[in-house]
């Protein structure tokens, strides 16, 4: 799925956010979007949710308007937001279930998402029976067994240690593959947006500052290599920070 915006505004009426945006993502491409607090940020995702109507300009899915939320783009809160007299597997399954899936196959797409998150020992479990980082992997699961063309991320492993933080982006990047899904991933942490992102989108005072290309190959332990560091360091000096 191709997103674009056109000289778009965004925010409340009374409260524009920001102003005059630009912005291709192209299908397959992983997208992150940093920038210091209430720079835009969570208002840019959920205009792309469908959530927020742009007050000016154009927001297109593939080149056609986009006019409201749809099951073709999910989106993944900080907040795990899993209904907590579910299951795990019966979370899993509610996108199944509002689409109208059967009852089996519902069952054996949410078992087979859980397996690849690792949770497939914990599928009976309630939400309060498991960990943070594991209630994460549930509500990724959730957000893919639907099979969206997009995913769009609000700084999802904020609240996590950093040790479960780096499985998570991990995990992340390798359910994604093969998936094609277009993913836009914001947060404030820097090496996070340049770890998981193939462009990283800089947000500073009410605009988009830059698009930036990030090296490749995704390694943790390039950290040192000096395309990575002098891209970090441009980044932090463009942020201000």
């Amino acid at each position: 799925m191709r997103l674009t915006l056109g000289g778009a505004v965004l925010g409340r009426p009374d409260s524009p956010a920001l102003d005059g945006v630009d912005l291709d993502v192209a299908p397959g491409e992983i997208l992150t979007v940093v920038g210091p607090s209430g720079c835009g940020k969570s208002t840019l995702l959920r205009t792309l949710a469908g959530l927020l109507p742009p007050l000016a300009g154009t927001v297109a899915q593939d080149g056609r308007p986009l006019t409201g939320p749809s099951a073709e783009r999910a989106l993944v809160f900080q907040e795990d937001a899993l209904l907590p007299w579910r299951t795990l597997r019966a979370n899993v399954e509610l996108p199944l279930a509002i689409a109208g899936r059967p009852r089996r196959e519902r069952r054996e797409r949410a078992e087979a998402w859980l397996g690849r998150v690792g949770l497939a020992d914990r599928a009976r479990q309630l939400p309060h029976r498991v960990s943070g980082g594991q209630r994460q992997r549930a509500q990724l699961a959730r957000a893919l067994a639907g099979a969206p063309r997009a995913v769009l991320m609000d700084e999802p492993f904020g609240a996590l240690d950093a040790q479960t933080r780096a499985g998570m982006q991990d995990l992340l990047v390798e359910v994604l593959a093969g998936t094609g899904a277009t993913v836009v991933f914001v947060t404030h942490d820097v090496d996070e947006a340049l770890f998981l992102g193939d462009r990283v989108a800089l947000l500073g005072a009410g605009r988009l500052l830059a698009v930036r290309e990030v090296p490749r190959p995704r390694d943790r332990a390039a950290h040192d290599d000096p395309a990575r560091t002098a891209l970090r360091r441009d980044v932090l000096s463009s942020l201000g920070t």
